[in-house]
């Protein structure tokens, strides 16, 4: 009962319009001050310490990294690079357009960045050779979801704060399913490029793809910062974030010199409100998790889920299916920071490995910023592309396709995904 009445009124609040992070607050308070004896000072108390984490350390500083790369050049680098080696096969652009998003995703950890950066260099130049503009723009959309799976991630980050899974181990855990979706979708532009017969660029000689390798050198070492970081040890994940916004920095301003001094301070305030934005949602997500634990609904739920004699099998089935539902209505780090705490316990009943599971949910946020009406992907290449929403999500169809046929892959083979992080021996 307290379930149905806590979740009738969150989605009556969202209905109103209301932002996301506004509407779990109100939930909670409204709740907790009519139907429970939880004096004030608690809830005070939770929204200073639900944040009191040194993972969520980690997010402003990814984001400052990704802002820096965004506007320093980096990913047209990236771009030259990846055209001068798969350029001359069918697609060639297109094909870049997912490698290169590939490599950005490794330093950005965010799917919007991720497009913004590829997307608003390469569309443009795919539709001078003549892509149709519903081409490149199905290409960069789902393409650039891999920003979340490919560490760092942002998101990964938040499933680590509401289930305290290791960050180091989902990061591996996101290396294999990172590329091999990128392998789907780039053999799915491959075979649509093939087929409608686009446009192939002239084959890069050794000399031009090593030029374009050493002007993004700098770029790609970051992902040698990060992950060769984590994984040896030199320093944790949130010290790794930190590390990457300033070699970003120094690689923005120094190297490339593509960003001026004088362009930093608006950097760091775009950084800096994007991070309140975020960590406005995290506190109050976090308030509605200690209200769902406080009143013991995940664990009713687990209860209620096993005796029903609910195996791991359909009981993945039905999480991928209320995740890609709340996909339609909400955006991915309320979606984690709200369904993480109330699934996870029924997930560790059921002997489902949690950071196999925190790939899936991943995944699943994925596909869900890539269709309407609440992706995010969709709106940010909508405004780059000037097309309409609808017509973008006929556009993205066939990506789609095989980001959901992945995600059932994902979903039944656990080996993917933990397969890296136990070879490293970290689990």
């Amino acid at each position: 009962m307290s379930a149905l009445i806590i979740f009738g009124l969150l989605i009556v609040l969202m209905l109103t319009g209301m932002p996301i992070s506004i509407s779990l607050g109100l939930t909670v308070l409204t709740f907790l001050f009519t139907m429970t004896e939880v004096p004030i000072e608690a809830v005070a108390l939770k929204l200073f310490t639900g944040i009191e984490k040194f993972e969520i350390m980690a997010i402003p500083f990814f984001i400052l990294a990704g802002n820096f790369l965004t506007h320093g050049g980096v990913a047209r680098r990236m771009i030259n690079f990846a055209t001068s080696m798969v350029g001359h096969w069918h697609g060639g652009l297109g094909l870049a357009g997912v490698m290169a998003c590939a490599l950005f995703a490794a330093v950005s950890g965010s799917s919007p960045a991720t497009v913004v950066a590829i997307g608003s260099i390469l569309l443009p130049a795919m539709v001078k050779q003549g892509f149709p503009n519903s081409f490149g723009a199905g290409v960069i959309t789902t393409s650039g979801a891999l920003g979340i799976l490919i560490p760092p991630s942002i998101v990964m980050v938040m499933y680590s704060v509401a289930t305290n899974t290791s960050v180091g181990q989902l990061f591996m855990a996101g290396v294999i399913p990172g590329l091999m979706l990128a392998t789907f979708l780039g053999l799915t532009t491959w075979y649509r490029a093939r087929k409608f017969g686009y446009p192939r660029l002239a084959k890069a000689t050794a000399v031009q793809r090593l030029k374009a390798f050493r002007e993004s050198m700098w770029g790609l070492f970051l992902i040698v910062v990060v992950i060769g970081g984590i994984y040896s040890g030199i320093f944790t994940p949130t010290e790794a974030a930190a590390m990457s916004a300033v070699y970003a920095f120094i690689v923005a301003v120094f190297v490339y010199k593509d960003m001026s001094l004088k362009q930093v301070p608006k950097v760091l305030l775009d950084s800096a409100s994007m991070s309140a934005m975020l960590l406005y949602i995290i506190t109050n997500a976090v308030l509605f998790s200690f209200l769902m634990t406080s009143e013991g609904i995940p664990q009713a739920m687990a209860g209620w889920l096993i005796d029903a004699g609910l195996g791991p099998i359909a009981f993945l089935l039905v999480v991928n299916v209320l995740l890609l539902l709340a996909g339609n209505v909400m955006e991915p780090s309320s979606i984690v920071l709200i369904f993480a705490p109330i699934l996870f316990p029924v997930a560790m009943a059921l002997g489902i490995d949690p950071v196999h599971f925190g790939i899936l949910i991943v995944v699943n946020m994925e596909v869900g910023m890539c269709h309407p009406p609440v992706g995010l992907n969709l709106y940010v290449a909508s405004g780059i592309t000037k097309m309409g929403i609808t017509e973008l999500t006929i556009a993205v169809w066939p990506w789609l396709l095989t980001m959901l046929a992945f995600l059932m892959l994902i979903t039944y083979v656990p080996a993917i995904s933990l397969w890296l992080p136990r070879t490293l021996g970290m689990m």
